[in-house]
């Protein structure tokens, strides 16, 4: 089982793709997010994923960086389909508001003998707060980060031998997010920046998370394996390294800063 970040940037990021990623389970593919655009398609490709291979796709929120990668996503399948390019059924996850959304605009965007797919070979799946399914094989739990912005859920799912991989969304953690977040072997966390340079991307002001912040949290979770994301790209060349160093005086686990691209085994 691994995952692979397909883009590990903030909404305005030009130097990266901004933050999606696959999950893969012996052939079984979960996409959770898109980006923001067409070049979904080429991180797939270039991460050698077929996307007619992606039967399932979870949604956090409606931001730009994440939900129009999306609507790509839905339009070939759906012309996948309409052309018998696209074998059986495929399924997008999101909270209710989000499915509603995405059908809206495919509709408003897209040919109407495409789309008719929608509902039918193409699932459109509204998740609770707190609601638990099996996706890819594996339990998933799906969660409300209480965003102080748009509707936002993250995740937690059993991979196995009683351990979880949790994604705690692209927002600062929330009480709420204890109860999936606490003793996760891998944490999935956005650090928008390093604390030391704070005072120049301002990222309190929109409501993100530094390194250091980022960091403190996982040692007080106790979790062993943190993953951070939806960083700026301006130390794009030398983040692995500057994040990693200043992680390190707060986090004692294993400390991920991944590239786009980049394959995690679980």
């Amino acid at each position: 089982m691994n995952l692979t970040m397909l883009g590990t940037g903030h909404a305005l990021v030009t130097e990266c793709y901004n933050t999606c990623f696959v999950v893969n389970d012996g052939g079984r593919l979960l996409l959770v997010d898109g980006g923001g655009g067409e070049l979904i398609l080429r991180q797939l490709r270039r991460a050698g994923v077929d996307w007619r291979s992606v039967r399932d796709i979870y949604v956090t929120h409606k931001h730009t960086d994440h939900l129009l990668g999306i609507i790509w996503m839905v339009r070939v399948i759906c012309q996948g389909m309409a052309r018998g390019g696209y074998e059986g059924e495929a399924r997008i996850y999101a909270h209710q508001e989000l499915t509603g959304m995405i059908r809206e605009i495919s509709e408003m965007l897209l040919p109407a003998k495409e789309t008719k797919s929608i509902g039918s070979r193409l699932q459109l799946i509204p998740v609770a707060d707190g609601e638990e399914l099996n996706l890819i094989g594996h339990r998933t739990s799906f969660f409300d980060i209480h965003s102080t912005k748009a509707k936002q859920f993250g995740f937690s799912m059993d991979i196995g031998g009683g351990e979880k991989l949790t994604c705690c969304g692209d927002e600062p953690f929330s009480e709420p997010e204890r109860v999936y977040a606490a003793g996760s072997k891998w944490m999935m966390h956005e650090a928008f920046c390093l604390h030391s340079q704070a005072e120049l991307y301002k990222p309190y002001e929109k409501n993100h998370s530094t390194v250091m912040d980022s960091c403190r949290l996982a040692e007080e979770l106790k979790v062993r394996n943190l993953i951070l994301y939806h960083t700026e790209d301006d130390n794009l060349a030398h983040r692995k390294e500057l994040y990693t160093a200043e992680g390190k005086k707060y986090y004692s686990g294993n400390l991920l800063v991944p590239d786009d691209l980049e394959t995690i085994e679980l």
